[in-house]
């Protein structure tokens, strides 16, 4: 699961991958629920570790399937979340955080799909 957050700005909150999968690409913040977590629970820690930011948890942007090893394929919600507390810093597996307006999410390498599921779910920054 992931998070989708904006600041006051509109500008959306984007972490660069530290280490594989996707080492390199930025997308949002995110990753596996732990035995026995709600997706709500996840997404708080996820948003935590990677970014030092506290969250509160809103509704489901959309779900997504991607492709993984030995033919896997994993099932990922992405809710919309708002910052409650914290000043972004990287963290755990991010290389790097930032916020980014629509400009940006052009230039930047992104993980595979995320700029047509954001299309998609009409959530792109606006500019």
């Amino acid at each position: 699961m992931g998070a989708i957050i904006f600041d006051a700005a509109d500008r959306l909150l984007l972490v660069k991958r530290g280490r594989p999968p996707g080492m390199g690409l930025w997308s949002i913040p995110g990753g596996r629920l732990e035995p026995g977590e709600t997706d709500e629970a996840g997404v708080r820690r996820e948003v935590l570790e990677e970014t030092g930011l506290r969250v509160a948890v809103g509704r489901l942007a959309g779900t997504v399937d991607r492709p993984g090893p030995g033919g896997v394929t994993y099932v990922i919600r992405d809710y919309l979340a708002t910052v409650t507390d914290g000043v972004p810093a990287p963290g755990d597996d991010a290389a790097d955080v930032r916020w980014c307006g629509r400009a940006e999410l052009a230039r930047l390498p992104l993980s595979d799909g995320l700029l047509a599921a954001l299309a998609e779910w009409e959530l792109l920054p606006p500019g």
